[in-house]
């Protein structure tokens, strides 16, 4: 009897220690994540763990990488870009903690009426957050992580250096990340210099880049780029 105690003794300090050490873990992870952010407030950023895996995976099928990202200040940047951009992805960018809960539960509600089309509600800040530091799986605990960074990025960056950063890394097509190298590959001119109707395009075509780089006269494209178009003056830029 006092074998199996000590050996139940033993296993429950086993696993203490083991339940300690992942929590220490998890710990340092969140602390290199605020340390890094915490650069972000000042410096450029060079790369996110999403623009490292699409190098990777260029290299690995084609034995070369055709690479456009140049990164370029917020002032550098077309406002007609940066409102398209909100209106088409996160409207009430401004104004939110992160999170939009509201678009949460309509993407949700959507997303139960037709299953086989899947509607995100994913704010710019939770984009950011996502393609920064994380993988592309769809977990619970990859979730949890992107929500916690999302706050980390809204307590210790503006929301100015948020679209900033985002409009700098955002993929725009195969190997195209960026609004400077968007704006020379599609229409070779800056980024400060696109129309309305140009940043409207672009705006467009985030959620799917490398599908709407290969069908650039997709009715679709063209209609919701007018759509956007007329909603500029809406956005409020941070």
């Amino acid at each position: 009897m006092r074998s199996l105690i000590n050996v139940q003794i033993h296993m429950a300090s086993a696993l203490g220690r083991w339940v300690l050490l992942v929590v220490m873990a998890l710990v340092l992870l969140q602390l290199f994540f605020v340390m890094q952010i915490a650069l972000m407030a000042w410096l450029p950023v060079a790369s996110t763990t999403f623009e490292r895996s699409e190098a990777m995976r260029l290299v690995q099928q084609k034995q070369s990488l055709a690479w456009r990202q140049n990164w370029v200040s917020y002032g550098q940047i077309s406002d007609h870009l940066k409102r398209a951009v909100i209106v088409s992805e996160d409207d009430g960018f401004v104004y939110h903690d992160g999170v939009d809960w509201d678009a949460l539960e309509k993407a949700w509600l959507k997303n139960q009426q037709t299953p086989t089309k899947v509607v995100g509600g994913s704010t710019i800040t939770q984009q950011l957050a996502k393609n920064l530091f994380l993988s592309g799986e769809r977990t619970l605990l990859r979730k949890a992580q992107e929500f916690l960074l999302t706050h980390m990025l809204e307590a210790m960056l503006t929301k100015r250096r948020i679209l900033e950063i985002y409009l700098n890394h955002v993929e725009w097509g195969e190997g195209v990340f960026g609004a400077e190298a968007a704006a020379r590959h599609y229409f070779r001119k800056s980024a400060a210099h696109l129309t309305p109707y140009e940043a409207a395009r672009l705006a467009v075509m985030l959620p799917r880049p490398k599908y709407f780089e290969k069908l650039p006269n997709s009715p679709y494209l063209t209609q919701r780029a007018q759509v956007i178009t007329g909603r500029l003056s809406r956005a409020k830029l941070p």
